[in-house]
């Protein structure tokens, strides 16, 4: 018996050098330690033994079992270990290599533009209101003094989702929420989106951004207006940016004009950019009517002020020269990576 558990220790050490895969290890295990294995079946023959040597001959097959036992957790330790190392080294990445370079995005011409109107604004003690682009006729309309027979009224001007209900066709109707919510001084620019039914050409799209601007107080006259605009136009163009007032009419300005400045391209001579006339006009402006004051709430003998309206893609489109509004909207990476 003794010499059996010696051959069976000395198998499995000679064995167990000789194991390259965990599904040797495991295999070795069963033949061995398994419930029908050669250790196994050695302690069922020791009903054969005597009283005096089974003690003896079940501690020498514990002894074995627990030496097997201990060279199997090793050699598969040893084994693990080999497999992490082989592991790393096939995956292991060289840190000196250069990375794939990732492509970083710019600003869109018009949020750059944007955030100087905003800073140039904010700077001037101007804050920033918002309102919804789906708006009330009320709003849009009514309470800018546009009656319901007025022409910007007419379905190929205005997306109408409803009789009462349309897509904002400027951002005035901010104006009016702010008037209602407010008192006076009030000081603010609304920029924002805005959709008219306009066939999309070089020049006109269905969307497009208007920065509308707000301001009422008490003793405030036309000159106010003309020094802010004046000084809007300079921050956006340049100090050598010269600019002229045109009379107009808006239903809800009054006295209302149009601000022209003098085209970029040919300085005043003419030019294609600006039709020949030497002047570009980018906003309208005016005192605010009477009327418009009254519908908000507030006393037109108290208070008087100025609003202002220009559009987004008109000065970006004289800030970088660019003949197409389309542009804007179609996303080319080759027009965009410019700015």
């Amino acid at each position: 018996m003794k010499d059996k558990l010696q051959g069976i220790l000395r198998n499995a050490t000679e064995d167990l050098a000789k194991i390259q895969t965990s599904k040797e290890l495991d295999d070795l295990r069963v033949r061995f330690l398994g419930k029908k294995g050669e250790l196994t079946a050695l302690l069922k023959s020791m009903r054969d033994l005597s009283a005096e040597e089974r003690p003896v001959i079940g501690q020498m097959v514990n002894d074995v079992r627990a030496t097997i036992e201990e060279a199997l957790d090793k050699q598969r330790t040893l084994l693990e270990r080999a497999a992490l190392d082989a592991k790393l080294r096939s995956e292991t990445l060289d840190v000196t290599l250069p990375g794939t370079p990732m492509p970083i995005g710019n600003k869109h011409p018009l949020s750059i533009v944007l955030d100087e109107v905003k800073d140039a604004f904010l700077g001037l003690g101007f804050s920033i209101a918002e309102g919804p682009e789906v708006e009330y006729d009320h709003y849009n309309f009514e309470a800018l003094n546009i009656p319901k027979d007025h022409p910007a009224r007419d379905t190929q001007d205005t997306f109408y989702v409803s009789d009462n209900v349309v897509l904002r066709t400027q951002t005035s109707p901010v104006q009016v929420r702010t008037m209602e919510k407010s008192k006076p001084p009030i000081r603010i620019i609304s920029p924002g989106r805005v959709f008219r039914t306009d066939t999309a050409d070089a020049t006109h799209s269905p969307l497009f951004h208007q920065i509308e601007g707000l301001v009422v107080d008490k003793g405030i006259r036309m000159s106010d207006l003309k020094g802010i605009l004046e000084r809007f136009a300079k921050n956006l163009y340049g100090e050598d940016t010269v600019v002229r007032f045109r009379p107009h009419h808006f239903p809800f300005t009054e006295p209302s004009a149009e601000m022209d400045i003098q085209c970029f391209q040919c300085h005043g001579e003419g030019c294609r950019i600006c039709k020949g006339e030497g002047w570009i006009e980018i906003l309208g402006c005016g005192m605010v009517h009477p009327h418009v004051l009254e519908n908000c709430g507030i006393d037109p003998e108290e208070y008087s002020g100025y609003a202002f309206g220009v559009g987004l893609e008109r000065i970006v489109m004289g800030r970088y020269k660019i003949d197409d509004i389309r542009l804007f909207y179609e996303n080319d990476a080759r027009f965009l990576r410019q700015f």
